[in-house]
């Protein structure tokens, strides 16, 4: 089944399945010579930039390698294949996401907006919906799903770190959305579990994985949830399709597929520069060789009326947990405090727009703003992390190199002359978390499950 490829990764031959091969060389013809050729390189990295907490000069300035666009989308570039993003403390302040470049492309299809409410259904571990969260300005609503419940919980952390507020996460199965939440979403992306072809010059475990009868299983799955997407997507509205694998079975033919039992929808020219034009349909695809590891888009859009089957959010106030949350939010921050809601001893910021979540698994409505204790509030790092150190009444301001930074990331207590209260800490002006400062000490708020060895 597997053939010795001549590929180096860390000085070993690696193995392709000589099936996969034999696909692709009927796939590409005289162009199967430089795909081929590109697995004698590196696979590419890229991070792409958070403009819900950073601009692109702040992250210029900060980083230690310089920022070379890709095609893919404005907020995507490439990285140095050995940097270690991690050990840099932007990425803890959720400055950027560290993304595969070609990843980007489909939410480019999908171009959300500010105020859109969109729908992200295959949406772990958070690569496209902070994407998303980023081009709405994080306004509107962005409604984040993934069935498998760690995967899950995986992409509510990174949500967090990049501070993004009108959001719900929900783990539940996409028949489920679409019976409860018909016709809501303007926008919904579907980038569905694939064979993940495209994953192999950086990804093993998908070689071992992959088998002809795979690629079948994957594409009978991929269908089924396009269909239960195609429910949720308004009048009008739009749906794209993305997988980051090469099969036909699994691209074109899932298309085809669709718009043959879903005449609702019309397929839509992309109206993008990279990559090039897919086998018989109108969407995208990207090789190695188009600057990515590999990638697949088609964009829909609804031309008939739907069947709209939403409710709206059931808000019940509670005045003494909204009175408190006003008051600690005032005194923490400048901007206008929204909808609180009490969920056992948590304080939530509900998002500004929210239909009703009863029975979806929702595991996050908003952002965390504190934990309820008698009387009073005590905040959240999660408020922080959806702050922009402008709007923070206390801020401890260190440069992305300084010691001080690396002691509070990994929990210790730091130096914090001159302030006093909760206080915001913020990496080249990134709010990367919170301390209470007292004695010129700052106190450390760091969750102990994000802390670091660096």
């Amino acid at each position: 089944m597997y053939r010795i490829y001549e590929i180096r990764k860390g000085g070993a031959a690696m193995e392709l399945p000589a099936a996969f091969e034999k696909r692709m060389q009927d796939m590409l013809g005289a162009e199967y010579t430089a795909f081929r050729a590109s697995y004698n390189e590196p696979h590419k990295r890229g991070i792409r930039l958070n403009t819900v907490k950073c601009t692109k000069e702040q992250l210029e300035r900060a980083l230690p390698f310089t920022l070379v666009q890709t095609p893919f989308s404005p907020l995507s570039f490439y990285a140095p294949t050995d940097t270690k993003m991690a050990a840099l403390p932007l990425y803890h302040a959720g400055a950027f996401y560290s993304q595969e470049p070609s990843a980007s492309s489909a939410v480019t299809l999908l171009a959300p907006e500010p105020g859109d409410k969109v729908l992200d259904l295959c949406a772990a571990p958070g690569g496209k919906s902070t994407q998303i969260a980023a081009l709405t300005g994080d306004t509107g609503l962005l409604w984040s799903n993934e069935v498998v419940r760690n995967r899950a919980a995986i992409l509510s952390s990174n949500l967090e770190r990049m501070g993004v507020r009108n959001t719900v996460v929900s783990s539940v199965y996409p028949e489920m959305l679409a019976e409860k939440l018909g016709g809501y979403f303007d926008k919904v992306l579907v980038d569905a579990p694939c064979s993940g072809e495209g994953m192999f010059r950086r990804d093993p475990v998908a070689v071992q994985e992959w088998s002809p009868e795979h690629v079948e299983t994957c594409a009978v799955r991929q269908l089924a949830i396009l269909s239960s997407a195609a429910q949720c997507v308004r009048e009008g509205g739009i749906l794209v399709y993305s997988t980051c694998t090469f099969s036909t079975e699994e691209n074109e033919g899932v298309v085809q597929k669709f718009l043959e039992s879903h005449p609702e929808f019309a397929l839509e020219k992309p109206n993008v520069t990279f990559g090039r034009p897919a086998y018989g349909v109108d969407a995208v695809r990207i090789f190695p060789m188009d600057g990515g590891e590999g990638h697949f888009a088609a964009r829909f859009r609804r031309v008939a009326p739907c069947e709209e089957r939403f409710a709206p959010f059931s808000f019940k106030p509670d005045r003494e947990t909204q009175a408190h949350a006003e008051e600690l939010y005032t005194s923490l921050f400048t901007d206008v405090p929204g909808r609180f809601q009490r969920v056992r001893d948590r304080v939530i910021l509900l998002p500004n727009e929210l239909p009703d979540i009863a029975g979806l698994s929702v595991l996050r409505a908003g952002v965390e703003f504190g934990e309820a204790k008698k009387n009073r509030i005590e905040p959240a790092h999660g408020i922080f992390m959806a702050s922009r150190a402008e709007n923070c009444h206390s801020v401890l301001h260190l440069t992305s190199n300084d010691p001080a930074l690396f002691a509070f990331l990994r929990g210790e207590e730091i130096p914090a002359e001159g302030l006093s209260g909760y206080t915001a800490v913020a990496a080249d002006g990134i709010v990367t978390g919170f301390g209470k400062a007292s004695n010129g000490v700052l106190k450390n708020r760091y969750p102990k499950g994000l802390r670091t060895h660096l």
